[in-house]
């Protein structure tokens, strides 16, 4: 399974990144899936540097914030007057009301209009399949309905947090996951609001946990992300560094990882 950066800022498109995009793709013979988790603002004109958008097989929103979510909009556009014409309908998932709000940014009273996609309603535990990929939502904590990502293919395990607080919901998201992406938007003693973002500090925090409570063995490797563009990475970093020992990175823009079992490495992935 490979993870590409397309999109990492957060709350804002920052002046090198746009908001929260990230392409996983994995083979099932010789047919290559791609799943986008999130589409947030600015996001749709970089993932044009990594796939053609008619060749996503689904999107998986976690929550309805535009820095997640705005740029399904103009992927709507494409799939509808881009060259490949219309075709078969995208799989759209995200929480409830997903296709009445996306329709609203698109500037309609209905979700009719927006033809091209069906959308389907996430829950809490109840796993889902795309192709080769087994995704699982996981509650988390944001003050609009939201979720964090276990998806799992080719035998290796990436965790997305999507936008969180400190919750329990992390134990059984992280569990054994060879790869965590979680957001880090917040810095200690700098953000004192609880119920939003993690810190780097908080993020390692939560992968010690779901390595100790979560009955599958420890976290691979950390991923930060959705750090806002008036955050230093550095200092992020070293909060991560202070509580966990494992390999931990602040992703960039274009980045790609190859995941399998036990590791997560840099690399360039073929097919993308």
């Amino acid at each position: 399974m490979d993870l590409t950066i397309v999109g990492c800022s957060g709350s804002v498109p920052g002046p090198d990144s746009p908001a929260s995009c990230y392409l996983v793709t994995a083979a099932d013979g010789d047919r290559l899936w791609r799943v986008l988790l999130d589409l947030g603002s600015g996001a749709f004109g970089a993932l044009q540097r990594h796939t053609d958008p008619d060749s996503l097989d689904a999107v998986v929103l976690s929550h309805l914030h535009p820095d997640h979510c705005l740029d399904l909009t103009a992927l709507k556009v494409w799939r509808s007057h881009g060259p490949g014409g219309p075709g078969a309908d995208l799989r759209v998932y995200g929480p409830a009301g997903t296709a009445e709000r996306m329709a609203r940014a698109y500037g309609v009273d209905k979700p009719s209009p927006m033809t091209g996609m069906t959308f389907r309603t996430l829950a809490d535990g109840q796993s889902f399949t795309v192709g080769p990929f087994s995704i699982t939502p996981h509650r988390v904590r944001h003050p609009v309905p939201t979720f964090g990502l276990r998806v799992e293919a080719d035998g290796a395990v990436l965790a997305y947090t999507g936008d969180t607080d400190t919750c329990p919901g992390l134990v059984p998201l992280m569990a054994g996951a060879d790869m965590v992406l979680a957001e880090a938007a917040f810095v200690e003693g700098r953000d004192e609001a609880r119920g939003l973002h993690l810190t780097g500090r908080r993020a390692a925090e939560a992968v010690v946990e779901a390595g100790q409570q979560g009955g599958q063995g420890p976290v691979g490797r950390l991923l930060l992300t959705h750090l806002p563009p008036w955050t230093p990475p550095e200092v992020v970093l070293g909060e991560a560094r202070d509580v966990w020992d494992g390999a931990t990175d602040v992703v960039r823009p274009g980045a790609t990882y190859r995941i399998g079992p036990g590791r997560g490495t840099v690399g360039a992935a073929s097919g993308v």
